[in-house]
């Protein structure tokens, strides 16, 4: 007899495991595997929360401003009671004046105004230039792939053990310089602090979460297939769990056709005729706000298992995803002249970490006359596919499966270097072979 697979129970197994670890362990590094929608940071804040139960002076790195006042708006939500430090830059706006409202919040560009405090959180930035102080017992270190390993070791003198989270599928750390020169090398500054981590630390415990609440299971096993051959990890919920639906019938349209098979499946692929294009394709951006003025248009709400009556997917439910900022604005624009607001019009970099029922996506690869490394970038395409609870469109050009077998890669092979896998070819080929069985053709 198959045992039947318990998502909760299994979640629950890994998450105690790296709690003994963080609170009981020896080792100066603990590593944790989430993929998307795993829990990473309710795993961030129990972890907090315990270590700082367990009278352990705590530091927390985040890697943006907005992700490190979610972490205190979400320790502050779990214990009232909890002395919270926020050390922020001295800059005009620093923080989120919700912090302002927070009781147990003491906020501060000083470290030294905020010691004695249970947990202290920042910014890798911030931290950075914090100098003559105690070092502190632990430290977390949330969106760890994030973080390139310059600022692991700009931040490393400040803590004796550290637990750090995040998600390998993820895009890279991003440089605004060129890291050539050091590539192969061990201390290659533009590496993330996880990979040089593991590289002079192998010995170190690595855990992985292994079930994603936000994926349903129409996603997760083409996400964890193209994504995380090495880290796989199953949906939390079941097919039928989730259904999405619509208010107003199909109008026959390519968009409204589309829409009712994302709906049916989780996935649509919106394929217009094969074409090379400017960049902002007119056609496509349009083809894009279109399926989202009809998904507003025609009531969409979504049943799951936070809302056993369907819930209506209003605009601030909805994203849109794209390569380039210049995407974004012209999508913005058509979805304006459409009377459309409040849908997350963003890049991937931008809609990272962030969760929606529906999510529209202008492949990275429609309409190009090439396949660079920027637009294989794994990272790039798992963010976009990854980003949504109940169905993804993706709208593209026909040809990319062609383009991608007539572009092979021309990378210089560096000795030293660690290949990323999944390669970029075969996770988008992957992607396409799915999204192939959800096509709908439209000649605009």
């Amino acid at each position: 007899m198959t045992a039947v697979f318990d998502p909760g129970a299994a979640a629950g197994r890994a998450t105690t495991a790296i709690l003994d670890d963080t609170l009981h362990g020896t080792a100066r590094g603990i590593v944790v595997d989430s993929p998307p929608g795993a829990g990473k940071s309710t795993l961030v804040v129990r972890a907090a929360l315990e270590l700082a139960a367990a009278g352990r002076p705590l530091m927390v790195v985040a890697q943006t401003n907005a992700q490190v006042d979610d972490l205190v708006v979400r320790l502050a939500e779990k214990d009232p009671g909890l002395p919270v430090g926020r050390l922020h830059s001295n800059d005009s706006d620093p923080y989120d004046k919700v912090l302002d409202g927070l009781a147990n919040v003491r906020k501060s560009a000083k470290a030294a105004d905020l010691a004695g405090l249970d947990v202290v959180i920042s910014t890798a930035a911030k931290w950075a230039h914090v100098k003559n102080v105690e070092p502190w017992g632990h430290a977390i270190v949330d969106e760890a792939y994030q973080m390139r390993s310059d600022a692991l070791l700009a931040v490393a003198g400040l803590f004796e053990r550290a637990l750090f989270v995040g998600d390998p599928g993820q895009l890279d750390p991003f440089s605004i310089v060129g890291a050539d020169q050091w590539a192969g090398l061990s201390y290659d500054p533009s590496a993330s602090a996880v990979s040089t981590l593991l590289a002079h630390n192998p010995q170190l415990p690595q855990h992985r979460l292994p079930v994603s609440w936000r994926l349903p299971a129409s996603a997760a096993p083409l996400v964890s297939d193209a994504f995380y051959p090495y880290t796989p990890f199953r949906s939390g919920t079941d097919h039928g769990d989730r259904r999405l639906s619509f208010g107003v019938a199909s109008d026959g349209s390519a968009p409204d056709r589309v829409l009712d098979e994302a709906a049916e499946s989780g996935w649509g692929l919106l394929e217009l005729p094969a074409r090379h294009t400017p960049r902002t394709d007119p056609e496509a951006v349009r083809a894009v706000a279109l399926v989202v003025r009809r998904l507003l248009d025609r009531g969409g709400a979504a049943t799951s298992e936070r809302s056993p009556e369907p819930a209506a997917v209003t605009a601030d439910r909805v994203a849109v995803g794209t390569a380039h900022r210049d995407q974004a604005a012209a999508v913005r624009a058509a979805l304006a002249e459409l009377g459309v607001t409040g849908v997350a019009v963003d890049t991937a970099n931008r809609l990272q970490g962030r969760e929606f029922d529906v999510t529209v996506v202008l492949h990275p690869l429609s309409g190009r006359p090439d396949a660079t490394a920027f637009h294989l970038e794994t990272g790039r395409l798992c963010v976009l596919a990854s980003r949504h609870r109940h169905a993804c469109i993706v709208v593209c050009r026909e040809g990319v499966a062609d383009l991608l077998d007539e572009h092979p890669s021309t990378e210089p092979v560096q000795l030293g270097v660690t290949v990323k896998f999944p390669d970029g070819w075969e996770a988008n080929h992957a992607v396409l072979a799915h999204l192939a069985e959800h096509r709908v053709r439209w000649a605009p």
